[in-house]
């Protein structure tokens, strides 16, 4: 039998006021018994009744999320991300896909309106602007944007993935990107260059990676996993052993980056932090409460065997 709320509110010795204040955001509450109370109804299984919310609130318990392009793997998994955090406060996720159009990004945040999304989250293609809507707009993104409402720290990113390669010995490090007009990957070649002013940088859209042989470097430190990956198959064939000739390290921890041999030592976004910071912003929005200021999520690194791992100048 699904729980009610009298038996969320009995069962941790709380009154039901405020059960439902801390499954919808609303009132004045200590963190931790927000999160005690949150917990405990995921863990018996308390689902709101949409019908009874919509008649007492007026909304309709689903938010919409807009991605760029879901056939980047690390996009499914930051949809994830929001959908569980989302679902722990009693809300359902509408997706789109603007496929990084502008055009149908624009398109896909008032279709979510039209449908009932109480407010929006966005992951913006780069360059565009967030149009005016009726509902509250979380938007994630670079760390240089300052529409955004929550992002992860790429510049402190890009730092730590350069620093662990000079703690391994490298020196002669070449910065990989893919296009230079990205704010994510621009402020995580900053980050990389504040550690090691002497890297070059080779962005791809302006002609692709010279031959291994050719390469002046011990370790490519890429702004992608997706640049990352196939540049290990590429090294590998060309004789290269991974990483005592070259190190490569990506970002994002896609999926096949623990899979691949050597793994992709990569930098990671906290997506579950990043979810809760939108829904955070999205809740104070809708409870008129004022705007969370801009959060700024730490990342961190995942070593794996694609990096040295020795110190070179010991070699």
């Amino acid at each position: 039998m699904t729980p009610k709320l009298q038996d969320l509110a009995q069962a941790l010795g709380v009154s039901t006021a405020t059960v439902s204040n801390a499954l919808s955001g609303k009132g004045r509450m200590s963190a931790d018994l927000k999160t005690r109370i949150r917990d405990a109804a995921t863990r018996m299984g308390y689902a709101p009744s949409p019908s009874a919310r919509a008649l007492r609130t007026g909304r309709s318990g689903v938010i919409g999320l807009v991605l760029p392009d879901i056939a980047n793997p690390l996009f499914p998994a930051l949809a994830q991300a929001i959908e569980a955090e989302a679902q722990a406060r009693g809300m359902g996720v509408l997706i789109a896909d603007s496929r990084g159009e502008p055009a149908a990004q624009d398109d896909a945040l008032h279709r979510l309106v039209r449908q009932g999304a109480d407010a929006l989250v966005l992951v913006p293609r780069r360059g565009t602007l967030v149009p005016d809507l009726a509902v509250p707009v979380a938007v994630i993104d670079a760390a240089s944007n300052p529409a955004s409402r929550i992002n992860a720290d790429h510049v402190g990113g890009g730092r730590l993935v350069m620093q662990h390669l000079l703690e391994a010995g490298h020196s002669d490090i070449l910065i990989v990107g893919q296009s230079r007009t990205s704010r994510v990957q621009a402020d995580r070649v900053a980050g990389m260059i504040d550690a090691l002013p002497s890297a070059a940088v080779h962005w791809l859209d302006d002609g692709p990676l010279p031959a291994p042989a050719a390469l002046r470097a011990t370790a490519l430190a890429c702004t992608s996993d997706l640049i990352a990956l196939p540049l290990l198959t590429r090294l590998a064939a060309a004789g290269l052993r991974l990483p005592q000739d070259m190190a490569v390290t990506g970002f994002d921890n896609h999926a096949f980056a623990a899979l691949v041999a050597p793994g992709l030592t990569t930098v990671a976004q906290d997506l579950p932090a990043i979810a809760q910071g939108a829904l955070d912003a999205l809740e104070a929005g809708l409870n008129g409460q004022p705007a969370i200021a801009p959060r700024t999520v730490p990342m961190y690194l995942i070593p794996r065997g694609s990096t040295q791992t020795t110190n070179r100048r010991d070699q």
